[in-house]
């Protein structure tokens, strides 16, 4: 059997074996881009607030997403802890959307390495 949902750009698809419950409604976000230039704009933004050691940071995820075969795993690491420093640091909440764009953008990227990234950045 042959089962076809068409385009979805602009929908969930959630395949569940059983039933399923959602409260709340669902949601999503589509970043444009290439995970290389949501890199590129966080270093960009970074620097533009002063916070030269966590451009540093990111500049090496930047590096990582340029090889031929980024290591998802060392991206998320990295992510993980810049996303902690920013956000002790009280910078994500004072930027705004200028992080949380390219941050959650990354994040998506990774899939479930990225998680713990966007917890960060929803709590």
């Amino acid at each position: 059997m042959t089962f076809n949902i068409g385009n979805q750009h602009a929908a969930n698809i959630n395949n569940v074996g059983g039933d399923q419950t959602i409260h709340g409604g669902q949601r999503g976000t589509v970043h444009a881009g290439e995970p290389n230039d949501w890199a590129q704009s966080l270093v960009t933004r970074l620097r533009a607030l002063g916070l030269q050691d966590e451009a540093a940071e990111a500049e090496l995820i930047r590096a990582e997403l340029a090889r031929s075969q980024p290591d998802r795993e060392a991206v998320a690491t990295r992510l993980e802890r810049l996303t902690g420093a920013l956000t002790s640091a009280g910078a994500i909440a004072q930027a705004g959307q200028s992080l949380h764009g390219p941050l959650s953008a990354l994040a998506g990227w990774l899939g479930a390495l990225g998680a713990p990234v966007m917890q960060a950045l929803s709590g």
